[in-house]
């Protein structure tokens, strides 16, 4: 066992946070275009895809109609509940009193909305680990857009670490949610599908 090795042990029996902190700092050589996250002690990089993109853009562009800037954030750190959870969702809305720690992160809670976007190589993160997370954490809304089935799912009411309400509808068809924090409707119309294969 090699004397870093041994300091990685000794930094995870004595705080999960330092490890994530640390494991980001090791990351941050990370290539241009990567999303790295951390999801349950693993270490996920993936390439921004275009139609990926264009579905982040798109949700930012019509939160944006509501929210002021500073309370729209897309691939920033937040650390959830759970071993070493420490996402750059697709976007975050922030809640309006929100400020960041003296670490300079936000809080998870002071989380208001999150909107993933599936990719091929990590969408059974946002359908289980990631998803249970927002729950325990008790984030209201979470909308995942599945450009691969072509459907977006809304999920709402967080009780005992589980979303008791799931909403899916097609592409094409407008996400109500004005019942929610979020206060208003989104349209899907311009979301693009992406390929099976």
């Amino acid at each position: 066992m090699t004397a870093l090795d041994e300091r990685r042990i000794e930094m995870a029996e004595n705080s999960d946070e330092r490890t994530l902190d640390e494991m980001f700092q090791w990351l941050e050589s990370a290539p241009e275009g990567f999303k790295v996250e951390i999801v349950e002690g693993a270490v996920f990089m993936s390439p921004q895809r275009d139609n990926h993109w264009e579905i982040i853009l798109d949700i930012v562009e019509q939160l944006r109609t509501k929210y002021p800037r500073k309370r729209v954030k897309s691939d920033v750190r937040v650390d959830y509940p759970g071993h070493l959870n420490g996402f750059a969702s697709d976007v975050t809305v922030m809640a309006e009193s929100a400020k960041k720690t003296d670490e300079g992160r936000w809080r998870y809670q002071d989380v208001e909305f999150v909107a993933e976007v599936i990719s091929k190589g990590t969408g059974h993160n946002d359908y289980g680990p990631k998803k249970t997370a927002y729950a325990v954490a008790e984030v209201p809304v979470l909308l995942i857009a599945d450009p691969y089935q072509g459907k977006v799912h809304v999920y709402t009411d967080p009780k005992d670490g589980d979303y008791s309400t799931e909403t899916t509808v097609a592409f094409g068809t407008d996400v109500d949610l004005t019942g929610t924090p979020v206060g208003l409707t989104l349209t899907t119309g311009d979301f693009p599908r992406e390929s099976q294969a």
